[in-house]
């Protein structure tokens, strides 16, 4: 068993979809004896049903099957945000490069042809479960950033569920806007991120809220900065920078920390800006208690109109909570 396999602390499940009962016996046969933890379906409902008890480190995938093709089941595990990550080799005795577009165009990260050279199978096989392990370990790193803004969220108990209230506000309204999922996915990032950067600020100034010192305020407008700074490592959060950098500005040039103004300030921060001064009218704080929906709104209106936020982005937004509160 190579040395690989031997030092995990488990054996990396690989699901085999495959609806030749003899191919499906050999390669489970041929992998089980690597070390493998072998699934097997014969189609893709069976395959589904096999995702949703575990979810694999690898799948195998026919191509030519009854009922759904690989291609299709293919394209509609990439389309899943829990399934995307899933590296996925496509088997084929179709050989012509019109099938190889089309299983490149459905997502897939690689092909075997039948039929299977055990080499090739298992070479493969531990080049993706590699690169599997890599993708896990930015997901770990993610959790890690995650658990540490929510540590920031929990030290002044007035902001308790915060970030959660916001990821749902803007990716509700990023849909209504037509965004796509990458967008999404950065916005939900976003809400928990965003404030990340102030874990570096002391209690006293955290928790004071208004009324602070000259040199208390420039500290506290570094927060932005600081928390991009944290996440700008991983690649993988790239596109929720420049909302935790930005979420600050203001409409009219006289937010923080680069003092952007109008469209320069980027959209998904203008998004997350508006979601979160709804959040923070709404909710009481040592230096104020919390607005009615009525009152924030007109609230946001004004502010909106004085200069502070974008007001196509606020107008969609209170015109979507206001469908909410009225659909609830």
């Amino acid at each position: 068993m190579p040395q690989s396999q031997a030092s995990r602390k488990r054996a990396r499940r690989i699901l085999l979809v495959e609806d030749s009962e003899g191919n499906r016996d050999l390669m489970r046969e041929l992998l089980t004896v690597r070390g493998y933890d072998v699934v097997t379906a014969a189609n893709a409902d069976e395959a589904e049903a096999a995702i949703r008890v575990q979810q694999p480190d690898l799948i195998l995938l026919d191509v030519i099957m009854p009922g759904r093709s690989g291609y299709d089941l293919c394209r509609k595990l990439k389309s899943d945000p829990t399934t995307r990550l899933v590296p996925v080799v496509m088997i084929t005795g179709l050989t012509s490069r019109e099938d190889r577009i089309r299983g490149i165009q459905a997502g897939a990260d690689e092909f075997l042809s039948k039929p299977i050279v055990p080499e090739e199978l298992f070479a493969r096989a531990e080049s993706l479960l590699r690169l599997k392990d890599y993708t896990d370990e930015l997901e770990n790193v993610e959790s890690v950033l995650f658990t540490l803004a929510r540590s920031v969220e929990a030290r002044d108990p007035y902001t308790e569920g915060h970030c959660e209230r916001l990821s749902r506000y803007s990716v509700d309204l990023g849909r209504r806007l037509g965004l796509d999922e990458d967008s999404l996915t950065a916005l939900h990032r976003g809400s928990i991120l965003h404030d990340l950067g102030k874990i570096v600020i002391p209690d006293e100034i955290l928790r004071k809220g208004k009324n602070l010192s000259p040199e208390e305020w420039q500290i506290m407008k570094q927060h932005p900065v600081t928390g991009e700074s944290i996440c700008q490592p991983l690649k993988s959060l790239r596109n929720v920078l420049p909302i935790i950098r930005h979420h600050h500005e203001h409409w009219n040039g006289t937010g923080y920390p680069d003092a952007l103004r109008g469209e320069e300030i980027p959209f998904l921060a203008r998004v997350l800006q508006v979601v979160d001064v709804y959040d923070a009218l709404r909710t009481a704080r040592p230096y104020k208690p919390a607005l009615s929906h009525s009152e924030s709104e007109r609230t946001m209106r004004g502010e909106a109109a004085s200069g502070l936020w974008d007001p196509d982005l606020v107008a969609s937004f209170l015109g979507m909570v206001s469908e909410q509160r009225q659909a609830a």
